[in-house]
């Protein structure tokens, strides 16, 4: 018998996971990617993301309310689509985001100590996978508090910024401009800080009444976040400028400085260290909400379905995801993880908003096809390296699927020759 897990979330803990998800990965980690590859045309790419990120959005509502269980699109495309086009949704979002969760252990690392930025990071991940080992609900206790101090932070950093006498609005369209190219690839980077919403569709099963919450709470989150990180790009914008923000190591605290309040810089890493501890918290929930679902459907070992009897989560794969982002942060680059993760991520979404496209005729299929073609343009839109690295990862996962699927119908092909005879 499948073991359920325990419903406590309301729509005030689910829209706070999701911002913990998000603010975290996007103004700290992928901002200055994002100039760097957009210049002048950073907002245009921050437009771009926040409107295919509102397709997916919808397109995740919509099917977690149909489907609310564990898992996400790797649910969705699997009773939409088909068994292999689920798998290949959950191998996605799992390789993906734990990439994801080792670049935000890794920023937290950067900011606490950047001397010992691995060993920080490896804390960190020791110390959230306990926390969310004893029970969804306290994590979203922390997750509340985490984000009530990073958006206080944030909100600093645009009044400093927007109020200095260097400020000057007509930096946001100054500076070297990216064409196309550059903002199609600064959204798909951005698009990194906008998927957090995505947890709250995984933690579908953990939701009290969720086809009522999470259409809620996912649009409530993305709505949020958006308004935030225009606040952060203009108010950086108009200080540092495009090319500023695509040198700096890290821009918000460059930009107080720049503004002329030194002071605040050490409140903005603290506050940087805080978001990504967020974000990793609640992707490390996600990862291995989706790990529990596929052992469900033995595409994972079946010992990652196990959920602990006391707690009421799914401890053997919140342990096992800590491990291999332990094994990862020792290994791994932040800015080559963010792009590696968003590949991974915007080929997840394409396939939910395909599993959209089949709910329903009419004009209801416009914003499944335009998230559908967004996520692949932006996923090729992104640096060569990790558009050839996500192809690759994702052949991999899928020549795995037909090996175990070859073998498992040669065994059954064998059991009924062996009844036959």
């Amino acid at each position: 018998m499948t073991q359920e897990l325990r419903r406590t979330l309301g729509v005030t803990d689910a829209v706070m996971i999701g911002l913990g998800s998000m603010l975290g990965a996007g103004i700290f980690a992928a901002l200055g990617p994002a100039a760097d590859a957009a210049g002048s045309g950073l907002l245009f790419g921050l437009g771009v993301a926040a409107v295919i990120a509102y397709c997916n959005a919808v397109a995740s509502a919509r099917l977690a309310a149909r489907y609310p269980a564990s898992g996400g699109t790797y649910v969705y495309g699997r009773e939409r689509l088909g068994e292999f086009w689920g798998y290949l949704a959950g191998w996605a979002f799992v390789v993906g985001k734990t990439a994801s969760c080792a670049a935000m252990a890794l920023t937290v690392g950067a900011y606490v100590w950047p001397g010992q930025a691995q060993a920080v990071a490896v804390a960190a991940v020791v110390a959230l996978t306990a926390v969310n080992y004893g029970g969804v609900q306290k994590s979203a206790w922390l997750t509340r508090t985490i984000v009530a101090g990073v958006l206080a932070v944030l909100a600093a950093v645009v009044v400093v910024c927007v109020g200095s006498g260097d400020a000057e609005f007509a930096r946001l369209g100054s500076g070297t401009y990216g064409g196309v190219g550059g903002v199609l690839q600064a959204a798909g980077l951005l698009f990194f800080a906008f998927a957090g919403y995505a947890r709250i569709a995984t933690l579908g099963e953990e939701v009290r009444e969720p086809e009522r919450t999470i259409p809620r709470a996912i649009p409530l989150a993305l709505g949020i976040t958006l308004v935030v990180y225009a606040a952060v790009a203009v108010a950086v914008l108009s200080v540092l400028g495009s090319d500023g923000l695509a040198g700096a190591t890290a821009p918000l605290a460059d930009a107080v400085r720049a503004a002329g309040v030194p002071e605040l810089a050490p409140v903005v890493r603290v506050g940087a260290a805080v978001a990504a501890l967020g974000s990793l918290l609640a992707l490390i929930l996600g990862v291995s909400r989706t790990s529990l679902a596929m052992a469900r459907d033995r595409h994972l070992p079946a010992a990652l379905a196990a959920v602990h009897p006391r707690f009421q989560v799914p401890h053997r794969a919140e342990l096992a995801v800590g491990v291999v982002v332990v094994a990862v942060v020792l290994v791994a680059d932040v800015r080559g993880a963010i792009g590696f993760s968003s590949f991974g991520v915007l080929m997840y979404y394409a396939i939910a908003n395909a599993s959209a496209w089949t709910l329903g005729p009419g004009v209801r299929r416009v914003l499944p096809v335009l998230g559908l073609a967004g996520c692949l343009v932006l996923a090729f839109a992104l640096p060569l390296s990790s558009v050839l690295t996500g192809a690759a990862v994702l052949g991999v996962g899928a020549g795995a699927y037909a090996v175990r699927r070859r073998l498992r119908t040669g065994r059954a092909g064998g059991r009924a020759g062996h009844t036959g005879g």
